[in-house]
């Protein structure tokens, strides 16, 4: 049986998240089952872009600190590293507030610059990803649990995607990113490279709607915790209501047969699941119900029945981001504004998950809104 430890934390009170903390993983062990003296011991918060805390697009620098410390007093050497979406890595820990937590624990803040080649065993041969994360001692994956418009749900699983560097996350999802099913296949390969030892899910506030980086903020009041990603990632589901139709990492770690991807192999512990009240989260926009179709229909209605990218010009301020992080260089700046191929665009959405001004909407094509009226 996989555990997965429940806890309520409701503020990001700094007493009150390390007391949290405690609890958590106190059916598991503590951290000193997790982590012993004299290692170097990776934390993988998500760092996806520079937002302030309270945007819920971050871990919470509370959270960060929490686990910061449980290291050190375990006698580990606590490192935080990450890639995030757009933005150098310093600029992006400085506006969330990790920064500032990683300078006053005296921890070691290594941006993930630096790769090392890595064979796979499955679809997806070959990986580069970063070196600290490959050579840590202990990998303690720190997600925020958020909506996701592409996975529906971004969790432990997901979060690891930040160990591939800087512009090789567009070459993975212009290589498999027009395949939901795909994506999450190599989102596990990715996973399987290297298995945290621990992942800590900051739920305290998470993000529902149009996430992971355009959703709204959404008290949750939880943290999670286990050593196996795959069944963390199932409870936070099952505890955001989200039907398991719709999660497509976990529905491919279960055709793979990974160890947590069947409820009946967790256990769960701490606060008991008939004594929390979380209404579902709010899901990502419907956003595409091609995938199914033969390929010679995908290719012909693919415009038909799938969202596009549309740009809100009373907040577009044309800084470019959206054109620098677009997978398929499907987007330019021409005569003062935005410009789509939309025969290129795969229907990723990088660029709406990294716009710094949310000005990026969705636009249903007619027999995806035709869908929609019927459900």
């Amino acid at each position: 049986m996989e555990k997965v430890s429940v806890e309520r934390v409701q503020r990001y009170e700094r007493d009150e998240v390390r007391a949290g903390l405690c609890r958590l993983l106190e059916p598991l062990g503590g951290m000193a089952r997790y982590v012993k003296p004299g290692e170097r011991v990776l934390l993988k918060p998500n760092l996806l872009a520079g937002k302030p805390p309270e945007a819920a697009v971050t871990t919470h620098p509370e959270v960060l600190r929490a686990v910061i410390e449980s290291v050190q007093q375990a006698g580990g050497v606590a490192l935080v590293g990450d890639s995030p979406g757009i933005g150098s890595p310093r600029r992006v820990a400085e506006r969330s507030g990790l920064l500032r937590v990683i300078e006053e624990t005296g921890a070691e803040f290594v941006p993930f610059s630096e790769v090392l080649p890595v064979s796979g065993s499955g679809t997806f041969r070959q990986f580069e990803l970063a070196r600290p994360y490959l050579e840590a001692d202990r990998v303690i994956n720190l997600p925020k649990l958020k909506t996701h418009e592409m996975m529906t749900l971004t969790c432990c699983v997901k979060n690891l995607f930040g160990a591939v560097v800087g512009t090789q996350k567009a070459a993975w999802h212009l290589k498999a990113g027009a395949d939901k099913g795909l994506f999450a296949e190599m989102l596990l390969e990715v996973y399987l490279l290297r298995e945290p030892d621990l992942n800590i899910v900051d739920a305290i506030v998470a993000m529902e709607g149009n996430g992971p980086g355009s959703g709204d903020p959404r008290q949750v009041g939880l943290m999670l915790a286990g050593a196996n990603a795959v069944a963390v990632d199932l409870v936070a589901a099952e505890l955001a209501g989200i039907p398991r139709k719709l999660l497509y990492l976990e529905n491919a770690a279960r055709k793979k047969e990974l160890p947590g991807s069947r409820r009946e192999e967790i256990e769960t512990c701490g606060v008991p699941f008939g004594e929390i009240d979380c209404p579902p989260l709010k899901l990502p926009h419907l956003s595409d119900v091609q995938f199914g179709l033969p390929g010679f229909l995908k290719n012909r209605l693919r415009n038909q029945f799938s969202s596009r990218p549309e740009v809100d010009r009373d907040r577009c301020e044309l800084c470019g981001v959206c054109v620098k992080s677009c997978p398929p260089d499907a987007i330019r700046i021409e005569g003062g504004r935005l410009r789509f191929n939309y025969q290129r665009c795969i229907r990723c959405f990088c660029c709406r998950e990294l716009c710094p001004h949310a000005a990026l909407r969705l636009k249903d094509g007619v027999l995806l809104s035709l869908v929609k009226k019927l459900r």
